[in-house]
């Protein structure tokens, strides 16, 4: 990491199905914060945790009226750049590809296969074209955070997996489930691609943590996956996220220098398009995700240690 940046981290959270709020939160504030991509699922919710400023964000809306392909996934990380936000943690529900991953286990992935296809999967775009690295799209720094604080706690948690991103509603057909079983894919789900693109695009540090709710329909022992069973499970693990989130907050919330994924840098030598040939109006746009190299270094969010 850097030694001559420290950044004082803001804590995005983004809850996926069953987990609506934050426990514990102190001078909480639900407001509604306005992009140039349109509305986010849902409010914003501000506070600080052990004095750490967080802002949480109900991926779905609060009580789930937001099904996956209708997410406005730009919006809703748009909203968390301008909201100050530096590091998000994703929590969602997913359902288990390996016999070793059961009902109730968490997994701190580190890999995405994206499968979706009927989403916005970039801020970048005609007038202003960008080509953002995503091989390592999440960050070790918080991963090594989270893994520390579930193993103190006595969260179940495997370090190292790969998400399958489906494009849904539908849960999987038996062909598909045992194809991505051959794939190496260790969950699948719905919801953290492009979610976890757009995080890098817009500089941010990315850690997934992905709450086991089913076996999908591959396993013979298992009835195939319903949303009664999904609910029951989910709600045990929403308890145990919240239990989680309050851990690792004060922990990530700890003044640092730049990650070593290089998130907070992604755009440096990603945008391709010449200045001559930028659209203003797309700049317009790009004023939160991409401000820092589309204006004076000055006006940057990260600042210099003194």
């Amino acid at each position: 990491m850097s030694e001559d940046v420290i950044i004082e981290p803001v804590i995005g959270l983004i809850g996926g199905s069953g987990l609506y709020d934050i426990d514990g939160l102190e001078e909480k504030e639900w407001r509604r914060v306005e992009t140039p991509w349109g509305e986010p699922s849902d409010a914003l919710l501000f506070g600080k945790l052990d004095g750490v400023r967080c802002v949480f964000l109900p991926r779905h809306g609060r009580g789930h009226p937001i099904p996956p392909s209708d997410l406005n996934f730009r919006a809703n990380i748009d909203a968390l750049k301008r909201s100050g936000v530096t590091d998000i943690v994703s929590l969602s529900a997913v359902g288990s590809l390996r016999e070793d991953l059961p009902p109730g286990r968490f997994v701190l992935v580190d890999q995405f296969i994206d499968r979706s296809f009927a989403r916005e999967k970039s801020f970048f775009g005609r007038g202003c074209v960008a080509h953002v690295g995503m091989a390592d799209p999440v960050s070790g720094r918080m991963g090594d955070v989270i893994a520390a604080q579930a193993e103190r706690i006595g969260v179940e948690m495997t370090r190292g997996g790969t998400y399958l991103v489906m494009e849904g509603p539908q849960f999987s057909t038996r062909a598909e489930s045992e194809l991505y079983r051959q794939w190496g894919c260790s969950v699948i789900g719905m919801t953290n691609m492009p979610e976890a693109k757009l995080a890098r695009e817009a500089e941010m540090c990315y850690a997934s943590i992905a709450m086991v709710t089913d076996y999908d329909c591959w396993h013979d022992d298992h009835d195939s996956v319903t949303v009664d069973a999904v609910v029951a499970v989910m709600t045990q693990n929403a308890a145990k996220a919240k239990a989680l989130v309050k851990a690792i907050i004060p922990e990530l919330g700890k003044k640092r220098g730049l990650c070593s994924s290089g998130a907070e840098r992604a755009l440096d030598h990603a945008i391709i398009t010449a200045p001559s040939a930028r659209s203003p109006e797309m700049l317009a746009k790009l004023d939160a995700v991409a401000g820092r190299v589309l204006r004076p270094v000055k006006e940057s969010h990260i600042g210099k240690a003194t």
